[in-house]
């Protein structure tokens, strides 16, 4: 609706420019035109000027040269009428031949404001008497009688404003009625549009001055739609592959664990065979649990995983597991510490606890395998205004800031194409990060203050 909207307030808006435009553009063309008509000195001004320079001189009167040059220029004739005989008694030497040279107190009545035998003429007082000036005919109209209504004349602004607004308004009318086919068109085609990336297939009446449009759309989505399905299936058939691969590893796996453990419990064993048995097993456990990794990341990159969340406390979920690492009898090389404050003792968050303690085994875990020569794991819980603060960090070797951003930005590999020989962290942080995922929080990984490598998990906090 809000597309809808702004398309019309669009078409508005490029109605009203496109009108000022036009009204400045026919502006600008009636100042060319009416330049063309409109004297550069005024009939009025120019009459009075040429009263201003006829002069009584030797006994009559007289017009200089240039006046008398400009007026033959122009094509305009003069006479001056005598106030006492009403007689002609200057004239000019291009007077028409059909211009009276007597008049009445009547004629000069009417044509004061008129016209002489068609000419537009304009007069002047010259001394008592009478000038009058003769343009050519059809150059200037002139109204023979003045008979508006001053009420006519003083609203004519008025009357002029709202004529415009009227206009603006039909105008407007017409273009929304001769648009509203295409405004009702759009819509459904705005809608199809936002739902081509949602899962539900879109369809739109393939009616209109927008049909070939939504066919296109009803065709996008169509394509989408097949698109979905075959990434599901492939998805499926990923997801039983790993877990059908995972149940054969299994079994012989179990087997060999089997025997190796009953082979370490003879008598008479030889320290360099009971230390190959002992790799024996401890890399057969590895294979287990990669193998219970894989099976987890697979479940939930796919949502087969179940999540049930409930109310928890965060402090005793983490607590718990450090403790449970601790009744493990880990190596001594590996020691954990508990750098939580002893006033913080609660925070609760909304959580399936058995995904964030296999998360939190993974950090640990994460910790052991990658140093080698041990290290010391720290592992905090704090809270901000928001979220529940997990840290997991240690002293050991660390990671490299490329690595580091790797870690941080790139996506992993389980849908990724791209090379990850690189990926020294492989399904461990993985599957850390896609158990914070499904709990809506966030997980950052850090160089930590003991020089170490550092997690950070945030979880919302209820």
């Amino acid at each position: 609706m809000k597309s809808i909207l702004k398309l019309i307030r669009r078409f508005i808006i490029t109605l009203i420019l496109s009108f000022v435009l036009l009204l400045l553009l026919n502006i600008f063309l009636y100042g060319l035109w009416i330049v063309k008509y409109v004297s550069k000195e005024p009939p009025m001004d120019y009459t009075f000027k040429v009263a201003g320079m006829l002069k009584f001189e030797n006994g009559k009167y007289t017009l200089p040269h240039e006046m008398t040059a400009d007026l033959k220029k122009q094509n305009i004739w003069a006479i001056l009428i005598d106030n006492d005989s009403k007689k002609v008694i200057w004239q000019t030497d291009n007077l028409p031949d059909d211009i009276p040279k007597e008049y009445s107190i009547s004629d000069i009545a009417i044509f004061s404001h008129a016209y002489i035998k068609n000419y537009p003429v304009f007069t002047s007082k010259v001394e008592n008497n009478l000038l009058v000036l003769g343009y050519p005919k059809n150059s200037y109209w002139k109204y023979p009688v003045a008979n508006w209504k001053y009420g006519l004349v003083k609203n004519i602004p008025k009357f002029l404003l709202i004529l415009f607004c009227l206009n603006i308004i039909f105008i407007f009318l017409i273009y929304i009625i001769s648009n509203s086919k295409l405004l009702s068109s759009v819509n459904p085609i705005i809608k199809g549009i936002q739902n081509l990336d949602k899962d539900a297939p879109v369809h739109i009446k393939e009616k209109g001055v927008l049909s070939e449009l939504a066919k296109s759309i009803n065709k996008t989505s169509e394509i989408l739609q097949n698109q979905r399905e075959q990434l599901r299936n492939k998805d499926t058939a990923r997801a039983n592959w790993i877990a059908g691969v995972s149940h054969d590893i299994r079994t012989p796996l179990s087997m060999i664990m089997g025997y190796t453990s009953q082979l370490k419990t003879s008598l008479n064993l030889s320290d360099e065979t009971d230390k190959k048995l002992s790799v024996i097993l401890k890399q057969s456990e590895r294979i287990k649990n990669l193998i219970n990794d894989l099976n987890l990341a697979s479940k939930l990159e796919y949502n087969m995983q179940p999540f049930e969340q409930k109310k928890e406390n965060l402090v005793a979920v983490v607590r718990q597991v450090v403790v449970d690492f601790l009744n493990m009898d880990i190596d001594e090389k590996f020691p954990i510490e508990w750098k939580t404050k002893s006033d913080f003792v609660s925070c609760f968050a909304n959580i399936d606890s058995n995904l964030i303690k296999r998360a939190l085994a993974n950090l640990i875990q994460n910790s052991i395998n990658h140093n080698e020569n041990g290290c010391t794991i720290y592992i905090s819980v704090k809270e901000d205004e928001k979220n529940c603060i997990i840290c997991v960090e240690d002293n050991g070797t660390g990671v490299s800031d490329k690595e580091l951003e790797k870690l941080n930005n790139a996506p992993h590999y389980m849908v990724c194409d791209k090379n990850t020989t690189e990926q020294r962290h492989g399904l461990g942080l993985l599957i850390v990060k896609q158990i914070i995922d499904v709990h809506n929080g966030k997980v950052m990984m850090k160089h930590s203050e003991y020089g170490g490598f550092k997690v950070i998990l945030k979880i919302p906090k209820i």
